[in-house]
C-alpha cells in the first residue's frame, strides 16, 4: 500500500532487561500529498498486539531518523515504552507529520481529516508486517486523536481497540471526548483515569460525561496515589500516572490479552 516507503533508521538489536530482544526503527510513510508521516517502531522479540502511542500535549516529539525524541520524552507514553515492550507488545510511537513540525504542532488538528488519514498510514503500513491486533492508546489531548481516528475509519483501515487515558473531557478550546460522535463506536474501549487527576480539562468526576457516550464494550480503570509535580495538567502530576506507571501499562496490556488475545 505505501511503496515509496523509506526507512531512515538501520534496524538496530537492543537489549532489555533480561535479555529481550528488541527491533528498533524510524519509519517514514508518504500520507498525504507531499506529507510523510513518522514514527518509532519498537518490536520485543514476541508480541501479541502493537500499541500506536498518542501523546498528549501540542503532540510534537521532534524525531529524529536516530530515533531520538527531541521533545515530549517525558510523556506518560512515550516514557513508558519499555514497560509496554516487557508486557509483550510492540510499540509504534508517532510524531506530528511532516507539515505540522512547528507550531501550534497538532493544537487544532487532531480532529481533523487530514490527521486520521495520517493515523490510518500508520495502521496500514503496522498491518503489512503483522496480523496481530493494533490497539490505539491516546493520552490526555491524544484521546482526542484516538477517539478521531476510531470514528473516522469505522468502516475499514481503524484499530482493533481503544484505550483513552487521561481523557479531555471538558475543553472550551476543541471538542472534547463526551462531544464527539463516539455512539457508532462498536470497538473495545478501555478508559483509564487517575481519581486524583486535577487537569481543569480531565477531573474524575465528569468522566461520567464520557462514559455515558460510549455504546461499544467498555471498561474503566481508575487509580490513585502515585506522585504529583508541577503543573496538573502535565505528564509529572497525576494526570501522568507519575510514579504507578508500571501498574497502569501491566493492567493495559492485561486488558489487550483478554480483549484481543484471550
Amino acid at each position: 500500500m505505501f511503496p515509496f516507503l523509506r526507512l531512515l533508521a538501520a534496524t538496530a538489536l537492543l537489549v532489555l532487561g533480561a535479555a529481550q530482544a528488541q527491533t528498533q526503527a524510524v519509519r517514514d510513510l508518504p500520507s498525504r500529498p507531499g506529507v510523510t508521516q513518522r514514527y518509532l517502531w519498537q518490536e520485543p522479540e514476541r508480541f501479541d498486539a502493537t500499541v500506536v502511542l498518542l501523546i498528549g500535549g501540542a503532540g510534537n516529539l521532534n524525531l529524529s531518523a536516530e530515533g531520538v525524541l527531541g521533545a515530549g520524552a517525558g510523556n506518560f507514553l512515550a516514557r513508558s515504552r519499555d514497560k509496554f515492550l516487557a508486557q509483550g507488545l510492540a510499540v509504534a510511537l508517532v510524531d506530528a507529520p511532516s507539515d505540522r513540525q512547528s507550531p501550534p504542532y497538532l493544537s487544532g488538528f487532531r480532529q481533523s481529516a487530514e490527521h486520521a488519514t495520517d493515523l490510518r498510514s500508520v495502521i496500514a503500513d503496522i498491518r503489512q508486517r503483522t496480523s496481530r491486533p493494533v490497539v490505539l492508546v491516546g493520552t490526555s489531548r491524544g484521546t482526542q486523536s484516538a477517539a478521531a481516528v476510531a470514528i473516522a475509519t469505522l468502516d475499514a483501515g481503524g484499530p482493533n481497540a481503544l484505550v483513552l487515558t487521561s481523557s479531555i473531557l471538558n475543553d472550551p478550546k476543541s471538542r472534547a471526548l463526551p462531544q464527539m460522535d463516539l455512539e457508532p463506536l462498536r470497538l473495545p474501549v478501555l478508559v483509564v483515569h487517575h481519581e486524583q487527576d486535577a487537569c481543569r480539562l480531565c477531573l474524575f468526576s465528569d468522566l461520567p460525561l464520557l462514559t455515558a457516550k460510549l455504546k461499544a464494550p467498555f471498561k474503566v480503570l481508575s487509580y490513585q496515589g502515585g506522585t504529583t509535580r508541577g503543573d496538573a495538567c502535565e505528564a509529572m502530576a497525576y494526570h501522568g500516572y507519575n510514579g504507578i506507571e508500571a501498574q497502569v501499562v501491566q493492567d493495559i496490556a492485561a486488558w489487550i490479552q483478554a480483549t484481543l488475545i484471550h
